[in-house]
């Protein structure tokens, strides 16, 4: 159901994540978020990095808005994006983590490459019993982000295969046991954000892409089935909210994941299956080469294109970003395409300046194709000349 997007012509948003201030100390850990919020210096902190994230999008212009995964914990290549569903969720052994094993098919890093940090950081608890919800508590996050702005505010999550692959499982014989049973459970809890009114729920990463690329198609786990594990966990969520599909290719600390640029080509035609309303894609990393694919596979659903890197630390132009736009509306209409980033700013290793220009760069650059197009101007506080420091010639 379009709800956030409806009725806006090339609405824009970020993917998630952004950099954590410096004086954000605080981590949840194994706390439940409301038995965090209890605290004065947790709320305190939290409540105000929220609260910033959002001023912040807004004053660029951003038409929809995320909580920048505030309820993270500050660690080595952002693992809490991966460890805290089974740090909260029931069934798992939560205060006796283990280091993860190395999945079938995952990559490998070498010690002395900076993403072997990365994998030795990823200690998670076994699973030692059936999944539940448990804890999530997903809507109350979402809750004190959106009473602070009157923006919509999306709210994402892992899904459940990447939680399935890292843990140790005591319980479930077979790996599709486990991970539909995640799934079931992630699905409960995305129905009461959306009953609570969340205007936009994400779910990120699903493997489609990651499975085609790499050549996975056993038996057991393949595109296809990754495809079901998608619908399986969004199921009648569409009937609430609007549901997006966010696919990248990985960026742990700012790093890319595998040594060249993929290409989405091998997993659109399963991607157009997914039951969402809008479908993600890095586009500007990877200069843009699948945008024609994007336009001739993906029918019945808005497109998402990246158009600001999340890997590097120069700030795009606005001029640029409005020529990727121009390249896209040659193959999807304007009423179907979604402008976002390429993925996620807060892995560990972007400056919270730096996202915030480049935040404000796609705004500008959005802004040029809506003037060429007629199209309303979203106001860019953060790039009004009459607030300038400087001088400006008359």
């Amino acid at each position: 159901m379009l709800r956030a997007t409806k009725d806006i012509m090339l609405p824009t948003t970020i993917t998630g994540s952004l950099p954590r201030p410096s004086w954000y100390t605080e981590n949840l850990g194994t706390r439940t978020f409301l038995d965090a919020m209890v605290t004065n210096r947790f709320r305190e902190q939290y409540v105000d990095t929220v609260s910033i994230y959002l001023h912040e999008q807004e004053i660029a212009g951003l038409d929809i808005v995320t909580d920048g995964d505030a309820h993270f914990d500050s660690d080595v290549g952002g693992q809490s994006w991966t460890s805290y569903p089974p740090r909260h969720m029931g069934g798992f052994d939560r205060l006796n983590p283990h280091p993860a094993l190395a999945g079938k098919g995952g990559l490998a890093f070498p010690p002395g490459h900076i993403l072997h940090d990365y994998l030795e950081a990823r200690v998670m608890p076994d699973l030692v019993g059936p999944v539940t919800r448990g804890d999530l508590q997903y809507t109350e996050m979402w809750k004190v982000a959106q009473r602070l702005t009157k923006k919509p505010v999306k709210f994402g999550t892992i899904g459940p295969e990447l939680v399935a692959f890292a843990v140790q499982d005591k319980h479930y014989k077979k790996i599709r046991d486990r991970i539909e049973a995640i799934s079931d459970a992630l699905n409960e809890e995305l129905h009461a954000l959306a009953d609570a009114g969340c205007p936009v729920i994400q779910y990120e990463e699903p493997q489609i892409h990651l499975l085609a690329v790499r050549g996975i198609v056993d038996e057991v786990i393949n595109p296809k089935y990754s495809v079901e594990v998608f619908n399986r966990t969004v199921k009648g969520l569409r009937d609430k909210t609007e549901v997006w599909c966010h696919t990248c290719w990985g960026n742990p600390s700012q790093q890319r994941m595998f040594a060249e640029v993929q290409s989405y080509k091998n997993a659109l035609e399963l991607l157009n299956q997914v039951d969402a309303d809008v479908v993600t894609f890095e586009s500007v990393s990877a200069g843009g080469q699948d945008l024609e694919l994007f336009g001739k596979a993906i029918t019945g659903k808005k497109v998402a294109i990246g158009v600001i890197d999340h890997h590097g630390l120069q700030v795009e132009r606005p001029t640029e970003i409005a020529d990727h736009i121009r390249r896209a509306l040659k193959h999807i209409p304007p009423e179907r395409l979604v402008i976002s980033s390429d993925c996620g700013m807060g892995r560990e290793g972007m400056s919270r300046r730096h996202a915030f220009y480049k935040i404000v760069a796609l705004v500008q650059g959005v802004n040029i194709v809506r003037r060429e197009l007629g199209l309303p101007e979203a106001e860019c506080l953060a790039a009004d000349p009459r607030f300038s420091l400087v001088p400006q010639a008359k």
